[in-house]
């Protein structure tokens, strides 16, 4: 049994956001699917959680000047930044190459292969959604 309570907080944030997307993913589709829990993208972001909820329980934990929450921080700051950044741009991209292979190529071998993935990363509000519901597991969790 793992005894990092760190860990386990960090983990918690991770799978309380990816349990959620599946009621999120419902109200905005319609669509009721257990296998939501698996989406890389939607809200909240699973992975904002997990370095919100981690750093904050670092910090109560061994305090804001702590090496272990300068870590947590940075990293936490760049997971989020690429979240809305990098994989977001990238999912915008695979939408626009898949729908250029339906319009142009549908005859062309490439026609064949499985579309791009287009939900990748997150939009600013399901990062900061994310984040806000790991700053709340990691005060609740934390101190």
């Amino acid at each position: 049994m793992c005894t990092n309570r760190l860990l386990l907080i960090g983990m918690f944030g991770c799978f309380l956001a990816q349990f959620l997307k599946i009621f999120t993913k419902w109200r905005k589709t319609g669509t009721f699917s257990l296998m939501a829990i698996l989406d890389s993208g939607g809200m909240p972001s699973s992975h904002s959680s997990l370095c919100s909820s981690l750093s904050t329980a670092v910090a109560l934990q061994h305090g804001l000047a702590s090496p272990l929450f300068a870590i947590c921080f940075c990293f936490g700051s760049i997971v989020m930044y690429d979240a809305m950044g990098v994989r977001r741009h990238a999912g915008l991209q695979a939408e626009v190459l898949n729908a250029v292979v339906a319009d142009l190529l549908a005859h062309h071998p490439v026609s064949e292969r499985r579309k791009l993935k287009e939900v990748l990363g997150h939009t600013p509000a399901q990062v900061v959604a994310g984040a806000a519901l790991g700053l709340g597991i990691g005060l609740v969790l934390g101190s």
